[in-house]
């Protein structure tokens, strides 16, 4: 099992959280399996942005970003060096931490 450290976000997450992933699952199937209600608009098809997510630590040992995820990445809010979008982050055998942005560009939040 991997380690997935997720920083304090004032709404999402007001304590941060360690939970356990097994690889080959997504950075966003792993936090909603432990209650982390990361917004994921577009159901993860990867047409979006809302559950973008910066991995502070293990961001190398993700498999890599498509082409079309490293596009919409361009249109996220608080873009950095690594930043993925959750849906289609595969975890790995490293340990993660991940920071939750403050900001989605979503326009209508939804509850899933």
């Amino acid at each position: 099992m991997t380690q997935i450290i997720f920083l304090p976000h004032e709404t999402i997450c007001p304590d941060g959280a360690a939970i356990q992933a097994t690889p080959g699952v997504s950075l966003c199937d792993a936090a909603l399996k432990a209650g982390i209600e990361i917004e994921h608009a577009c159901e993860k098809s990867c047409a979006c942005t809302t559950c973008h997510v910066i991995v502070r630590e293990g961001y190398h040992s993700l498999h890599e970003a498509s082409e079309d995820e490293e596009d919409l990445l361009d249109k996220a809010w608080g873009l950095e060096a690594e930043s993925r979008l959750s849906c289609q982050a595969i975890v790995g055998t490293e340990d993660l931490v991940v920071e939750l942005p403050k900001y989605t560009l979503n326009h209508a939040s939804e509850n899933h």
